[in-house]
């Protein structure tokens, strides 16, 4: 699959370095154009039709995080490429999938692209079809601590569970919804063997009631019931795995 990418680099010599290793390396990445500055950048995405973004932090006039913001809603990859490891998790947050140190190691430059190519394979393929999950529903129960004993509750009736600090909002099919004194890590390791991928850091969604895939900033799923869940880009690969 051939993937459209800008480069976004104030170095020029950082810049040329990239460009022959993915021209070398990655001869499927199609590099449209170039950027020195936060400006140039914004020019050369609002202008294309991109599938990746090798992208610096730290530039003139602003950071790689400037940039994110100014774009809004964005429907490309984010590969950062940087020699300060102090800006991972900024990096995280802001949806990159994946962060390459400098110096460039080849072998990571083909694996960031490998992965990138391999979410938008998958995306192309599922954007706006109605999905079907590779597993079944599995049968199977949980049981929640409650402050006068606990409650025990069918698997299958749980869309998604959301985090709430310490605690934990399970959504139900009948539209309930229970508070329960426990992390969304405690469920999330209960609910391992029945059909549930966590998609977020705050969210844990029954795969069989995902519907639809959207492109987007990290992407999102709807499901069965309308609502619409954010994806991180860190999570895409696993989730895609569950869908034919």
């Amino acid at each position: 699959m051939k993937l459209n990418a800008i480069l976004v680099e104030d170095e020029e010599n950082s810049r040329l370095i990239l460009k022959n290793y993915i021209q070398k390396y990655c001869p499927h990445i199609s590099i449209l154009g170039e950027a020195a500055n936060v400006e140039e950048a914004l020019d050369l995405i609002r202008n294309h039709d991109l599938d990746v973004v090798f992208l610096d932090v730290e530039m003139p006039y602003g950071n790689a995080f400037d940039l994110l913001d100014k774009v809004g809603d964005i429907t490309f990859e984010t590969i950062f490429v940087t020699a300060y490891n102090h800006y991972a998790l900024d990096a995280l947050n802001a949806h990159a999938s994946y962060y390459l140190m400098k110096p460039i190691s080849i072998d990571e430059l083909i694996k960031a692209v490998d992965y990138v190519t391999e979410i938008r394979t998958k995306e192309t393929a599922l954007q706006d079809q109605v999905l079907v999950p590779k597993v079944h529903a599995v049968n199977g129960k949980i049981t929640l601590p409650q402050q006068d004993g606990f409650e025990v509750l069918e698997t299958a009736d749980i869309m998604y569970c959301k985090a709430d600090d310490n605690y934990t909002e399970i959504y139900l099919k009948d539209n309930k919804k229970k508070l329960v004194s426990k992390t969304l890590k405690y469920i999330e390791e209960r609910l391992e063997t029945s059909n549930f991928v966590r998609v977020h850091k705050s969210y844990l969604v029954n795969v069989n009631e995902i519907v639809k895939y959207v492109k987007g900033k990290g992407g999102s799923v709807v499901l069965s019931n309308g609502q619409e869940i954010l994806v991180s880009a860190s999570k895409k690969s696993k989730l895609l795995a569950y869908f034919k």
